[in-house]
């Protein structure tokens, strides 16, 4: 897909429920164990993603200063939950270049200064033990990456949300993207005929769709 393409892809995605999604897809669900740290926000961009060896943040800073205005950095920490790799002065760094917010599977710290920032960030959870300047040669930036069980190319799209998170390559979401916008426009008219009374039976399917 090109840039083209995908500027605009991005722009549907901004005003589509990405749980309407969840309707049409089966793939990219991210664990519901990485969850938002940053309340109330929405995030759509695209994915640089990064795969942190032995607690390294000198990784994760070489990562930030490689973003550009739109990114999502994913960050793969090789099962460590235990060392945070983004807080107050990293979470600055991404919001200094445009980058669209932060997905770890691990934790975060500095979670009060990272919800005054604003900038939506994802992770498991938060302590007060964090990474270290080792410059460790183990770490690898913009390859394929395990996010919450999801593998996670450079490029794919990142939806995100209070509900959780949703990683596909644009093809993916392309295909779907239609069927969610006419289910989003559909949904206010199903409300309305609930509150005003009508019949659960009337208004939603009961019966599966043949194929």
């Amino acid at each position: 897909m090109d840039d083209v393409a995908l500027s605009q892809l991005l722009g549907q995605l901004r005003s589509v429920s990405f749980a309407t999604l969840g309707h049409f897809l089966e793939q990219g669900f991210v664990s519901h164990e990485i969850r938002a740290m940053v309340p109330n926000v929405r995030l759509v961009g695209r994915a640089v993603t990064l795969r942190v060896a032995h607690a390294d943040a000198i990784a994760v800073n070489r990562a930030l200063a490689s973003l550009t205005h739109g990114d999502v950095l994913v960050i793969d920490m090789a099962g460590d939950h235990a060392h945070a790799c983004i807080g107050t002065v990293t979470q600055c760094a991404a919001l200094s270049v445009g980058a669209m917010g932060i997905v770890v599977d691990g934790v975060v710290t500095d979670l009060v200064e990272l919800r005054a920032a604003g900038l939506p960030v994802f992770a498991r959870g938060t302590t007060q033990l964090t990474t270290k300047l080792l410059g460790s040669a183990s770490s690898a930036f913009n390859i394929p990456v395990c996010c919450g069980g999801v593998v996670v190319n450079p490029g794919d799209v990142v939806m995100a949300d209070d509900n959780g998170v949703l990683i596909l390559s644009p093809q993916m979401v392309a295909k779907a993207i239609a069927q969610a916008q006419a289910s989003d426009r559909g949904e206010p008219a199903l409300l309305a005929r609930l509150r005003a009374g009508e019949a659960v039976e009337s208004v939603l399917m009961t019966e599966p769709v043949e194929a």
